[in-house]
């Protein structure tokens, strides 16, 4: 008789979102005439910038002809894709090499794959709250784990600790869900660390296009040593509307290795054989983000979005409530009013003031009292639900 993967029994029964969505489903059912303002999910509302879609619409005609038809085309990506990506990392002080950079559907795919080369006896240090696939993938491998706390003393934003040593560090910066940012002196002090441990970083830097402040880095490689200790992951789905096209990239350095063996050439065979590549159409539509258009574009979306975070930052500042980021990302990272539960929080706002959030305890233990909103929404839902938000914490709080 054949057996399952017995780890998934492990799993929450619900992913955090699938909940969120079921819930207010099952709130609208029973509420038709409401209109909810949703402020939970981090998926965008900007369509895909005019230089995209023009790329997009090229390729997709390059494809209806015999003399420009493709079909399988490089697992790692189309060399004029990752050229671009090379170029965009150079741009921060950084080199890269186009045999290092993997192009694939997105950063989420990346960041669960990535556990098929590391030996599932590995012990994983994740930080608490955290974006639940980084614990979902691990305990789906039955991999031991070890939190670290974040928490509103270390401003979302702890340190090595000679206590928790792990061989398998996440690190994600500008962070979901707290929108804190690692400064470079921080983030060095986690490269040491890795490399004195021997231990490898998975660094996700998907947000990495809202950082405002010259001190944080974009890139785990503008520290010195982490190309010998870090794997990094991007992806274009926040930054040029790319959630419903699905593409991103994954950086593994040639200095990065075990043995002897590099873990380029791991994830190489991975991707060979059980990936086949992102779609033409789709890598010409990214490579479009980095043009001079493109990147107009892009940095037009983002102005649009860091505004958004202004005017919810404004308001809960306006109603005494603290949070974190907000700048330099697109989440803000809020205390609910009075110690309130998350959930409860949660159920408060849909009712009360038709506001759609994510419940900080989703993200791990350190979340209970917390409560996470986006700034991917369009303007006027952004402005209206700031304003529900305030009279409700004032009526029911203040």
């Amino acid at each position: 008789m054949f057996k399952i993967n017995d780890n998934y029994l492990k799993l929450e029964k619900n992913y955090l979102f699938s909940l969120i969505a079921s819930k207010t489903k099952e709130y609208l059912k029973e509420n038709p005439d409401v209109k909810l303002l949703k402020m939970g999910i981090g998926d965008v509302t900007l369509p895909l910038p005019k230089a995209v879609v023009s790329a997009l619409n090229k390729a997709v005609f390059e494809m209806s002809k015999k003399e420009t038809f493709r079909g399988y085309g490089p697992e790692q990506g189309y060399p004029f894709l990752r050229r671009a990506i090379k170029g965009y990392y150079a741009e921060k002080g950084v080199n890269i090499e186009e045999d290092e950079i993997f192009v694939s559907d997105g950063a989420k795919s990346d960041l669960g794959n990535i556990l098929d080369i590391l030996g599932k006896d590995n012990s994983v240090l994740i930080p608490d709250p955290v974006y639940p696939v980084y614990v979902d993938t691990n305990v789906m491998q039955g991999r031991k784990i070890v939190f670290l706390d974040a928490n509103e003393e270390n401003g979302f934003l702890p340190l090595p600790n000679e206590k928790l040593r792990a061989d398998i560090i996440y690190i994600c910066s500008p962070n979901n869900p707290t929108g804190a940012t690692y400064n470079r002196e921080q983030l060095k002090k986690w490269v040491d660390f890795a490399l004195e441990e021997k231990s490898l970083i998975l660094f996700d830097s998907a947000y990495e296009r809202f950082i405002e402040d010259k001190d944080v880095p974009k890139s785990v490689y503008e520290i010195d040593g982490a190309k010998k200790c870090a794997i990094e992951f991007c992806s274009f789905s926040k930054t040029a509307g790319f959630t419903g096209v699905r593409c991103g990239y994954t950086v593994v350095p040639k200095e990065l290795s075990v043995d002897d063996v590099l873990l380029k050439d791991l994830w190489l065979r991975r991707q060979t054989t059980k990936f086949n590549g992102v779609s033409y159409i789709v890598q010409r539509g990214a490579e479009a983000v980095f043009s001079e258009d493109g990147r107009k574009q892009v940095d037009n979306n983002m102005a649009y979005y860091k505004k958004n975070a202004k005017i919810i930052m404004k308001g809960l500042k306006e109603c005494g409530i603290s949070y974190t980021g907000g700048k330099n990302s697109p989440y803000i990272w809020l205390n609910c009013p009075k110690g309130k539960d998350s959930w409860e929080f949660f159920d408060l706002m849909l009712k009360k003031a038709h506001v759609v959030g994510t419940p900080g305890s989703g993200f791990g233990k350190n979340g209970k009292n917390c409560f996470r909103l986006t700034a991917f929404s369009d303007r006027e839902s952004t402005e209206l639900a700031t304003e529900k938000i305030k009279e409700l914490i004032n009526k029911e709080f203040l």
